[in-house]
């Protein structure tokens, strides 16, 4: 679920709703998200949770340049998870560009919209014996 390099830094589940911030967690040089209350608590997001930025949301490129996207949404994902040892945590954006998670500027919120459903999908039930038959609604 996080995938800060956080072993020693407390965490917890997103909420959707709340607000959260971009942050370097003590004792670390990792960047995550954290609760907006608690700045030492990271906040753990699953791939397809969508996320909404006060602002445009601005990165660290190669932790020398800021640079702006022009875009206020994205959508949290894991990159190259075969590759180990590097940071897999990323913002996807709907241009089809992502961010790493760690190279998100500090300071930034963003609320979270929507989380990905989990499990499988209810079985679809089929007409019983002497039970009416579903209609299909109509769309306007």
């Amino acid at each position: 679920m996080c995938d800060y390099s956080l072993h020693a830094t407390a965490t917890r589940p997103a909420k959707v709703g709340e607000t959260i911030v971009t942050t370097t967690f003590r004792g670390t040089s990792t960047r995550g998200f954290a609760s907006e209350k608690d700045l030492s608590v990271a906040v753990c997001l699953l791939p397809g949770t969508e996320l909404a930025f006060t602002s445009d949301v601005r990165y660290d490129n190669r932790w020398i340049w800021t640079r702006t996207i022009n875009s206020r949404v994205g959508k949290f994902n894991k990159i190259d998870p075969h590759v180990a040892d590097r940071h897999h945590d990323a913002i996807e954006f709907p241009d089809g560009n992502y961010v790493l998670v760690t190279q998100l500027v500090e300071g930034q919120r963003a609320t979270v919209l929507q989380l990905p459903v989990q499990g499988a999908p209810a079985p679809i039930k089929t007409k019983a014996a002497g039970q009416p038959a579903a209609r299909r609604l109509p769309v306007d």
